[in-house]
């Protein structure tokens, strides 16, 4: 018997081989049935027809006789190699896709931007230091939506202090200015909830983003009872400003803590009670103003290397006047990097359901290929956002790929936003259409696999590697999206939705149920 990690990766490997040769000759030989008998067609005919009932039959004892039986229900089931629907229930209503918004997002930019795609972060100042090595000016760090931008990677930030180091600066009579201006738009997703700004996965899409905009918060006890708990902050580079109002208790105190960052400041309180001798854990915080915090540490690195700057640090966007808004095409870049390719952005995306990283590509889009999509209310395009133009963007490749958006409501990248809706339907042919394009496989390898990686590890461990999907979870909305392969080797791409679970139900539970139905079908 071969080790289980062994086994795993064989069957990772044998369904992607398989998605890869039914995507072949979907695309390459549309199905036909000229080379079958009369009699040929109607026996197979007549055997989908019995599999498909009986699939129907079993999803709906799943749902019906569930605990989330009173939530609203969307399955839709379609076939690679023949394009047959096996299953469709509510596919055509709408639903709150949380997670599985990511899938739209993430296709589109590979098919439009193509998978090599980077970003490119500068630095620029608007004239050439002397000879002496004085910049007689700013240094503007200048965002164009890298989602992997890294104060502690040596390719990051310090690459960019390297290069700017040997072009002879030494020092810098102006400020550090951390510019984000390259994206217009709303500072946070739309339909976000306010108590989800700010946490890791609330962080605020900007075009200067670092170290995914987020810090680590360890909260543990005292050293003795009576004192002060520990709280540390990493990386802390001065701009949080901590308030810590936690207590060390006795051994028997109940754990009770709280911990609150502001929604328009970087000021973090926290406050409760660790009893002495408990556990430390970690809460990650988004940051507010990630182009001021770039800016920060951006100055600090500069420090470190001998390099004098005289001014403080401040950011920018692109609500400042005409006359106050910076011009690379006028300015002096001294030092650029760029990012890791989008496949590889993307499949940390899905992988990982990384908000911040879906979020950016959606602006990312907006801003290289909105000009070419106008809003359909022509009075919106002078003041349309990159995230608006994005989901125009989206809505447009779907209906150009023959799948129904109009009555879909797109708001974000990530699904974050209460506000989107797609239908199951929608999803299920997005997924069926990416198995015919050049770049599927990017796409397919940055799905969580069944019991394997990602947020399916552990999930759907009887039936490793043969589903690879996009799992979502918000308040009382669930959903998994992606393909499966069945016992015969042919892929079907399936979308499951369940809003309004609320209770003590478990709706996870029934959705790998009907996963593992669908990847069981004969």
């Amino acid at each position: 018997m071969l080790p289980l990690q062994r086994k795993s990766v064989l069957a990772i490997g044998l369904v992607a081989m398989t998605i890869w040769a039914i995507a072949e000759r979907v695309s390459s030989n549309p199905p036909s049935t000229k080379s079958e008998t009369g009699s040929q067609q109607k026996a197979t005919a007549d055997s989908n027809a019995s599999f498909d009932a009986a699939l129907a039959y079993d999803i709906d004892q799943l749902i019906d006789h569930s605990d989330s039986a009173k939530a609203r229900w969307g399955v839709y089931v379609i076939s690679l190699k023949d394009s047959r629907v096996l299953y469709s229930r509510n596919g055509d209503k709408l639903f709150t896709p949380a997670s599985n918004m990511k899938i739209y997002t993430t296709a589109v930019a590979l098919d439009l931007l193509n998978p090599d795609y980077r970003w490119r972060t500068s630095v620029y100042a608007l004239e050439q230091p002397d000879a002496d090595g004085t910049l007689d000016g700013d240094l503007i760090i200048y965002g164009r939506g890298a989602p992997d931008l890294d104060s502690k990677n040596p390719e990051g930030l310090s690459a960019l202090v390297d290069q700017i180091q040997r072009r002879g600066v030494r020092r810098v009579r102006g400020k550090v200015i951390g510019d984000e201006s390259y994206f217009r738009g709303e500072m946070y997703g739309v339909g976000w909830q306010w108590n989800d700004l700010q946490w890791y996965y609330g962080a605020q899409p900007s075009a200067l983003s670092i170290d995914e905009n987020a810090v680590e918060v360890t909260l543990g006890p005292g050293k003795k009872s009576s004192g002060p708990a520990s709280v540390v902050i990493t990386p802390n580079d001065n701009r949080l400003q901590l308030t810590n109002n936690a207590v060390t208790g006795d051994r028997d105190t109940a754990t009770t803590i709280g911990i609150k960052r502001g929604l328009s400041n970087n000021e973090v309180v926290v406050w409760g009670e660790f009893p002495v001798g408990g556990y430390a854990y970690s809460a990650f915080l988004s940051v507010h103003d990630p182009a001021l915090r770039a800016a920060t540490v951006f100055k600090q690195l500069l420090s470190a290397r001998g390099i004098q700057v005289d001014g403080d640090v401040e950011s920018r966007d692109f609500r400042v006047s005409a006359s106050g808004r910076f011009d690379p095409q006028k300015a002096i870049e001294l030092a650029y990097i760029e990012s890791a390719p989008l496949a590889k952005i993307v499949h940390k995306t899905n992988k990982e359901s990384n908000n911040l990283y879906a979020e950016l590509i959606l602006r990312t889009l907006g801003k290289e290929k909105g000009a070419n999509v106008p809003d359909p209310d022509p009075r919106k395009n002078a003041a349309r956002g990159d995230d608006e133009a994005g989901d125009t963007v989206v809505k447009e490749w779907l209906t150009d790929h023959n799948i129904d958006s109009t009555s879909l409501a797109l708001h974000d990248g990530s699904g974050l936003s209460r506000l989107d809706l797609i239908t199951p339907e929608s999803a299920a042919r997005l997924l069926a259409a990416v198995a015919r394009a050049s770049w599927r496989q990017s796409f397919y390898d940055s799905l969580p696999v069944a019991g394997h990686d990602g947020t399916l590890q552990g999930r759907l461990t009887n039936i490793v590697g043969r589903i690879v999907a996009k799992t979502g979870s918000l308040t009382y909305d669930h959903s998994l999206s992606g393909y499966a392969t069945t016992p015969s080797g042919d892929v079907l791409a399936f979308s499951i939705i369940c809003n309004d679970a609320t209770g003590q139900t478990r709706p996870v539970r029934t959705i790998d149920a009907i996963a593992i139905r669908i990847a069981d079908v004969r």
